[in-house]
């Protein structure tokens, strides 16, 4: 008998230990990483389709309102039609997070089996995972909540362990989980790592939407009436659905861990070897990635002389990347920022992008290419009274029908042809055409082609931020505001 089960992706956070690539307005999960997908492509891919006697419904994806396009559009790029995107008001950690998928998928079936999983973890082993996942519904259907937990390789401190009631015998059969153990130091790792019977925390889990309802009500009922709340009041919104903001706001923010798991006794465990990384730094995105004899890993337009243990990588065609002599060192560069560290140091860039918030860097948060439903844009140049942009519009898109305080605005048509609306008039702009945007006048762009359209805009006026618009007809329902 085929077993359905529905993939619960979280993609919702907002890391930043791997800045400079990965930033509060666009997170590591949205980026090509290591492989041709991002994480958050390669996630659901692992939980599509059908596997021996598993099959996996449409994911419910849990995100927020700035993300929900580049949800949507990721997805249709590989082909999966999500079964729900639901949009947090606000992130609240997992364990909301995880209530409010379980509440919602009740509403359609008592019986509804979840695999909750984050979105930006790396599982090389599609099939391994899978069998892990057959394994673990074994306990699942005794009404066990099931966690996966991940062989160690050497004595990690970056992450929480599970120590097992018994050792693995090797089977990948569940075992009862003893308990949590937080974050160890060097020496305790070590001595983990020698007993056997500890496993890397994945914070994956597999289990009945009632099975953790139940477990949500005995331990955390406090979280329970806002969650219910918000799932009950919440709205459609373009295929959204928008978990209603008021109760969602009682909702304490804190972890499915630490809400449920360490106090419920009906735990397994399936233990998984198969390869496993959260890419929780640069020093993971190194083991990760293919090296040379030396330990050199290079991406983009990097070069390595006589260097070993070191990961050079650039993300901009224009940056190349030189290093020379280097040992156990991390090299990022990004046109708007720049990440040396040595490997062993590759936690601490937390307390880089806490600095550079301090003095309200842009860099500290803000991709220099900013994603919208539409398409993207990213700024060239910026001076005290004109910017430059470059600007993307996808095949059929339209941006809105807005209006500037502020500011007036040329555009260059370099690639493609664009639709234009100055107040009254529209007309087709073709590549190596420009237009000019008086300030106050309503204008929008569209790009009635198949082929991506780019343009130059030139900003010029007293005041340039994202903010001044003022929308009058948006085909994404965003409202007002720098995005809506």
């Amino acid at each position: 008998m085929t077993s359905l089960i529905t993939p619960v992706i979280l993609a919702g956070g907002s890391g930043t230990r791997l800045w400079p690539l990965s930033r509060k307005s666009y997170p590591k999960q949205f980026v090509r990483l290591v492989d041709e997908q991002t994480l958050f492509q390669a996630s659901a891919l692992r939980m599509a389709g059908r596997s021996g006697a598993l099959a996996f419904a449409a994911p419910v994806v849990l995100t927020n309102s700035d993300f929900r396009f580049i949800v949507t559009e990721q997805l249709s790029e590989v082909g999966i039609d999500p079964g729900a995107v639901i949009i947090e008001p606000e992130g609240r950690n997992t364990a909301p997070a995880i209530l409010a998928a379980a509440l919602h998928l009740l509403q359609a079936d008592p019986e509804a089996v979840m695999l909750v999983a984050p979105s930006d973890h790396v599982i090389p082993d599609t099939a391994a995972f899978h069998a892990a996942v057959a394994q673990g519904l074994t306990a699942v259907a005794a009404g066990d909540l099931v966690t996966f937990g991940i062989q160690p390789d050497r004595p990690e401190t970056g992450y929480g362990y599970l120590e097992l009631a018994t050792p693995p015998d090797g089977s990948g059969a569940p075992v009862k989980l003893a308990r949590f153990v937080e974050k160890p130091d060097a020496a305790r790792a070590a001595e983990m790592l020698a007993a056997g019977s500890y496993l890397w925390n994945a914070g994956i889990f597999l289990f009945r939407a009632k099975d953790i309802l139940a477990a949500f009500e005995t331990y955390a009922p406090d979280l329970c009436a806002p969650v219910k709340a918000a799932v009950a009041e919440a709205t459609a919104d373009l295929g959204f659905l928008r978990l209603a903001p008021g109760p969602w706001d009682g909702a304490q923010d804190i972890s499915i861990d630490y809400a449920v798991m360490e106090k419920a006794p009906n735990l397994s465990v399936v233990p998984f070897a198969a390869g496993w990384s959260d890419l929780g730094g640069w020093d993971a995105v190194w083991r990760e990635g293919a090296q040379d004899d030396n330990g050199v890993g290079l991406s983009g337009a990097a070069t390595a002389i006589d260097c070993t243990d070191t990961l050079l990588r650039s993300d901009s065609a224009n940056l190349e990347v030189v290093g020379i002599g280097l040992d156990n060192i991390i090299a990022v560069a990004m046109n708007d920022a720049v990440l040396i560290a040595d490997m062993s140091r590759a936690q601490d860039v937390k307390k880089a992008v806490d600095a550079l918030k301090a003095r309200k860097a842009t860099q500290a948060t803000q991709f220099p290419m900013d994603h919208r439903p539409w398409g993207w844009f990213e700024s060239l140049v910026i001076g005290d009274r004109f910017q430059v942009k470059r600007i993307h519009v996808h095949p059929g898109a339209a941006l809105s029908l807005q209006s500037h305080f502020h500011r007036s605005e040329h555009w260059i048509v370099v690639e493609g042809t664009a639709r234009v609306t100055i107040d009254d008039e529209v007309k087709l702009v073709a590549e190596n055409q420009s237009v000019y945007i008086p300030l106050g006048a309503k204008h929008r762009m569209e790009n009635p082609g198949k082929v991506p359209m780019v343009l130059i805009e030139v900003q010029t006026g007293t005041y340039l931020g994202e903010d001044d618009i003022i929308r009058y007809e948006d085909v994404y329902s965003r409202g007002q505001g720098a995005k809506g």
